[in-house]
């Protein structure tokens, strides 16, 4: 089995170790796999502070990281070509929602995310694929290419009729909506434009920042992105964007997470060439690359380095920074200057954060950047996945675990709390969240944006 990721990083693990219990066949991708080390730590029973969704659902061993470790090193110890055709193997990771949760709590950082990522990929190499799950990596890419598909999904969802049909053809879970795109794309304003001439036009700024505009924020939320942009200037940043339809380029600049999450790795490592080699003239200036989307920016700090990219892509991982974690370093630095009004008296906001977020820590520099709102009085839902998990809670198979996952913790806070504001960076998130409670999250920089003295 030729391995689609690069696991040479897990070469050393085990040496000198003679309980390391690794696999003999799977080579560093069987070392990646027994990081493990059977502590416990994952399928404690009644810890709800853990984060793995599914087992936190089900209390199923199998259906924890550990348990998803035992069956893989008991078949890689038969053979490689076993792991595609196991019923067992097949139904754990299944319903792991590759939220990273173990890679934090985990003792040796097991990253079952990119285990199952090489999953699927075998399985595409092997022909195992669907149109729905062609459709779900793909969306991104059909959507700019044919637009008409945007108002279909507009008619899918205002149409019970359309919606069983395209439940019934492509097993999408009929029972919430579709995510709807913005009637237009994100584009460039004219001010923005002469911005971004204005850089190439002259040498580096110490106070320049580029905002990487993902392809979802793109489609689906574009205000977003001017908001982070109308943030950073009128904190005085020369901002340079780089969005998903540069003119001229072949293919979409974004980090391919769509792809990658579906299994279609080569797929997704050619956009990340692409979107690496218009980055390069940033990245050689030290500039800090900023991202809205937690899943589509953390890429670039993670699965970028297993995507065979060479040495760019870690100058990349370093320079990359979510929106919030670059407010609360430049604040921090004492760079970051910016008169905002007050919070309006009484107003409350709930903030969910976005599973990747939580795994790197991010949570810290979201309530850094809250705090820059003077008297906002927030306060932080503590649960663990939303269910929506990418195209999880989006696929009819899983509609009862994905709504499960979000009524443990996320959906008693929202009813808890009916008149506050929600601020949610994740995509999918805020989708779950509209999705069932037909509440309207609004991201970190909108809020920023809203409270900027003297805004037009």
């Amino acid at each position: 089995m030729k391995k689609v990721l690069d696991w040479s990083n897990y070469h050393d693990q085990g040496l000198g170790d003679a309980y390391a219990d690794i696999p003999k066949i799977g080579g560093d991708f069987a070392k990646a796999v027994s990081v493990c080390i059977r502590s416990g730590v994952c399928q404690e029973p009644n810890n709800r502070g853990l984060m793995c969704p599914s087992f936190r659902l089900s209390d199923d061993p199998n259906l924890s990281p550990g348990g998803r470790v035992q069956i893989l090193k008991r078949l890689l110890n038969d053979s490689e070509d076993s792991l595609i055709s196991n019923a067992a193997l097949a139904e754990s990771l299944e319903h792991c929602v590759s939220c990273k949760g173990c890679k934090r709590e985990c003792e040796n950082n097991l990253d079952m995310a990119a285990i199952k990522a090489e999953y699927l990929a075998q399985q595409r190499q092997r022909g195992m694929r669907s149109w729905r799950s062609w459709l779900f990596a793909e969306f991104p890419y059909l959507l700019y290419r044919y637009p008409v598909l945007a108002t279909l999904i507009r008619l899918r969802n205002r149409s019970a009729l359309l919606a069983k049909l395209v439940a019934k053809i492509f097993k999408v879970n009929g029972s919430i909506p579709l995510p709807e795109p913005a009637k237009k794309p994100y584009r460039d304003s004219e001010a923005q434009l002469a911005r971004n001439k204005l850089f190439e036009e002259m040498d580096c700024r110490a106070n320049s920042v580029v905002v990487l505009v993902d392809s979802f924020t793109a489609l689906f939320n574009p205000q977003v992105a001017h908001d982070a942009v109308d943030v950073l200037t009128a904190a005085g940043y020369l901002v340079i964007t780089v969005q998903p339809r540069i003119a001229g380029a072949s293919r979409l600049i974004d980090s391919g997470r769509s792809l990658f999450s579906q299994g279609y790795i080569e797929r997704a490592q050619q956009q990340a060439h692409g979107l690496v080699k218009v980055l390069q003239p940033y990245l050689s200036r030290d500039l800090k690359i900023v991202g809205l989307e937690p899943s589509a920016l953390l890429m670039l700090r993670d699965e970028f380095l297993m995507m065979h990219l060479g040495e760019q892509a870690q100058l990349l991982a370093k320079q990359s920074l979510l929106f919030e974690e670059f407010l609360a370093r430049e604040k921090h630095a004492g760079r970051f200057q910016l008169a905002l009004r007050a919070a309006a008296t009484k107003s409350h906001v709930l903030v969910h954060g976005h599973c990747h977020q939580k795994a790197v820590g991010a949570m810290k520099s979201m309530r850094k950047a809250l705090r820059l709102i003077p008297e906002l009085n927030f306060s932080f839902i503590e649960a663990s996945c939303c269910g929506m998990a990418g195209s999880y809670g989006l696929e009819h198979e899983h509609a009862k675990q994905s709504l499960a996952m979000a009524e443990q913790g996320l959906l008693p806070a929202l009813d808890a709390a009916p008149q506050s504001e929600v601020v949610c960076n994740g995509f999918s998130c805020s989708h779950q969240i509209f999705a069932l409670r037909v509440r309207q999250p609004v991201h970190l920089a909108s809020l920023l944006a809203r409270h900027i003295k003297n805004r037009p």
